[in-house]
């Protein structure tokens, strides 16, 4: 139950449930979703902080950049799953997306 309570915690945050939501989509750095977002920095850093808490987010090094995902093992949950299927990204948010995964210059931080 104190799981559940830690997902529920971390997504109770419209930004939090906002970045995870992209993060279903895609895996990203931190600068891509300042960009997608339209967030500041320090915000986007501290909600993947709680989000890797309560284990709903992963990690990994790509060169300079941290590249965050959902977490795999999360995936198999049904709460999460009823997230991915039932709960969408606000408009603005799909079209930003949407328009980061036209544009192939991307970002700032452009992945190599």
């Amino acid at each position: 139950m104190k799981k559940f309570i830690k997902i529920f915690k971390a997504l109770s945050d419209e930004t939090r449930l906002r970045i995870y939501l992209l993060l279903l989509r895609e895996e990203l750095c931190v600068c891509e979703i300042v960009n997608i977002l339209n967030i500041e920095q320090s915000r986007v850093s501290h909600c993947l902080r709680v989000l890797k808490e309560a284990d709903l987010v992963d990690s990994k090094r790509k060169g300079t950049w941290i590249i965050y995902s959902a977490s795999p093992q999360m995936l198999k949950s049904r709460v999460i799953q009823g997230i991915k299927h039932e709960v969408e990204p606000p408009g603005d948010d799909l079209k930003n997306f949407s328009k980061y995964k036209k544009d192939k210059s991307r970002s700032k931080c452009e992945l190599k």
